[in-house]
């Protein structure tokens, strides 16, 4: 695996709950992935320092475009986590409107507290995104 990454492509109830063949494909990824990975951090089977790389880095790497590093003049595109916050997979919290999870009531570790994009706040745990708490 050379890196992780999620396809944001939510899909709303009405698009989900239609017979098998009609369903839009896909499940939410964006809202549970760093808690799923961080446990596979938790559960010895990657180490910490890796999955940060494949979910910062690598992506970038293997796109080649700029991002994933803190160095000087690299693009200021930061998550900022708590990853000792626990939290349970609900869907009907997530803020995205799909809601298809098969982690629902799941208890996972790690939430993002803030994230920037060129350097400007566009959430943050009690502020939102796009005035969203």
């Amino acid at each position: 695996i050379d890196a992780v990454a999620t396809d944001h492509a939510p899909h709303s109830p009405v698009e989900k709950e239609v017979d098998y063949q009609s369903a839009a494909f896909g499940l939410v990824g964006l809202e549970t992935a760093l808690g799923l990975i961080l446990k596979l951090v938790d559960e010895g089977l990657l180490p910490l320092a890796r999955a940060v790389e494949a979910l910062t880095a690598a992506p970038a790497k293997v796109l080649g475009v700029p991002g994933g590093s803190l160095q000087p003049g690299a693009p200021a595109d930061l998550v900022v986590v708590d990853p000792e916050r626990e939290w349970t997979v609900d869907p009907a919290a997530f803020r995205s409107k799909g809601r298809n999870t098969p982690f629902a009531g799941w208890s996972l570790r790690g939430r993002v507290e803030r994230t920037l994009v060129g350097g400007r706040t566009v959430f943050s745990v009690g502020g939102g995104a796009a005035g969203e708490e």
